[in-house]
């Protein structure tokens, strides 16, 4: 088979350069708000203001700021776009530090400027977004669709196109040549099936319909084709629906390699401007809670050494993002430390758990060192929790997909721990439990979900479920 070196290209989006334009406006409009409230000025300010938005364009470049939100939660586009602009603000900061030209700014300025605009692009954005909502609600530019196939996958892209009108496609229905009882079934609430593949150009040819998604299975080449070539007498927007469902997508996007593109099937969804985001809210969280922890903590390291032989922290080797090997913090609550080929799970009324350990894993008070390995990078705050070696070993031999879980840095906590999945797994399926919440949370990773995680975290501590 030979494979022609065609391109495919990304639309440009007018759309983009309407956010684009809101965005240095915003900047400028803020930066001028703040020197009125703050009183200052400076000739450097305006310089500033130019500064600040090439910065802020290339990093929203960089990070996919101005892709397409379709699908994507308000709440989401809205971190995001904080988390831009803090950091572009930040890299302007560090050019003016290292240019020695800061000293010119009043701090409370700069404090105004990251409020003001910030808040002025979050607003402008969710704007944006309901203006295009209502008018696609109310049918001005809209597109009237078809789905070729009556197939799962055509089901499941109809349920999608009638659930979310933000997307200015209004759904007619089904098209497809086969017998009725090769079809499957349509579900109550979806469109009929209209016809044929006659109907379907017919109905093109009218402007009845104006886009066509093809959801044959892949396997299906020759009738694709055959579709594809009758098409190609109309003026309808043709698309091809892949059924890559029918594998286990842990985290799935586009991209391409010198024009040919490609899906990813198992993939780290902190890519970006998401992975940016999350780790600056690492970053300032877990220093924060060092700062306030670092008495208590010390009083904990105190304790440990002077009630028991041994070190007062205890390292294990565990795996990291995309499996690399990591050291874990813990304080030491055991009269051992196992870090070998065999490591032995703690159980209710473990003899090898010193009386303060006990209290420290009731509490999770042992995990706060932890918050070191997440300044350095090594883990997150929230995350599939890391396992010992020797059970990842184990494990990734009699669950399918285990090792999956390590496609995002481990975390202090984590959904499984919050659902209940915590503590020992004495049995396959609680592991096996623990692994769907893994995936679960790499699939549908939000900051907010973090922040959910976190909070709920208080309470299962407090519970004292499973902790021992």
């Amino acid at each position: 088979m030979t494979i022609n070196n065609r391109q495919i290209h990304q639309q440009f989006s007018v759309l983009g350069t309407v956010y684009r334009t809101v965005d240095a406006a915003a900047i400028a409009v803020g930066l001028g708000l703040s020197l009125e409230v703050s009183g200052a000025w400076h000739v450097d300010y305006l310089l500033a203001g130019c500064a600040a938005i090439v910065v802020h364009y290339l990093a929203a470049e960089f990070s996919g700021m101005y892709r397409s939100w379709r699908g994507a939660s308000a709440s989401r586009e809205a971190f995001a776009t904080l988390g831009v602009w803090a950091l572009s603000l930040a890299m302007l900061m560090a050019m003016g530090f290292v240019t020695e030209r800061l000293a010119h700014y009043p701090r409370p300025m700069l404090g105004y400027w990251l409020l003001m605009t910030g808040g002025m692009m979050v607003f402008s954005h969710a704007t944006i977004r309901a203006v295009r909502r209502a008018l696609w609600c109310r049918g001005v530019h809209t597109h009237n669709a078809a789905i070729v196939g009556v197939t799962e996958l055509g089901f499941q892209l109809g349920r999608n196109l009638l659930e979310e009108p933000e997307l200015g496609i209004r759904f007619a229905g089904f098209y497809d040549d086969r017998p009725a009882e090769r079809n499957a079934k349509i579900p109550p609430g979806l469109k009929r099936q209209i016809g044929g593949i006659d109907d379907l150009i017919a109905d093109a040819k009218a402007g009845f319909v104006d886009r066509i998604y093809i959801t044959f299975p892949m396997r299906a080449e020759d009738r694709i084709r055959g579709v594809l070539s009758r098409l190609g007498d109309t003026t309808a927007s043709v698309y091809i629906v892949p059924d890559f469902f029918v594998f286990q997508l842990l985290h799935s996007r586009w991209t391409d390699i010198g024009g040919l593109p490609a899906v990813s099937v198992f993939e780290n969804p902190l890519y970006g401007v998401d992975g940016v985001v999350k780790r600056m809210f690492d970053l300032v969280v877990s220093s924060l809670l060092l700062v306030m922890l670092a008495l208590p903590m010390t009083i904990v390291a105190a304790m440990v050494k002077f009630t028991s032989r041994g070190p007062v922290f205890f390292r294990q080797r565990r795996y990291g993002l995309d499996g690399e090997e990591i050291l874990v913090w813990k304080f030491r609550s055991m009269t051992v430390c196992e870090d070998g080929p065999n490591v032995t799970q703690a159980t209710k009324q473990d003899s090898r758990v010193t009386w303060l350990g006990a209290i420290m894993r009731r509490t999770s008070i042992d995990e706060l060192p932890q918050l070191f390995n997440v300044v350095g990078g090594t883990m997150s705050l929230v995350g599939p929790r890391p396992h010992a070696a020797a059970h990842n070993e184990q494990y990734r031999k009699m669950i399918e997909g285990y090792m999956l879980r390590h496609k995002v840095k481990p975390g202090i906590t984590g959904l499984a721990q919050v659902r209940g999945w915590r503590g020992e797994t004495d049995t396959l399926e609680k592991m096996e439990k623990r692994i769907e919440c893994d995936h679960e949370y790499i699939r549908e990773w939000s900051l907010w979900l973090d922040i959910q995680i976190l909070f709920r975290t208080f309470f299962v501590v407090f519970s004292r479920k499973n902790a021992y």
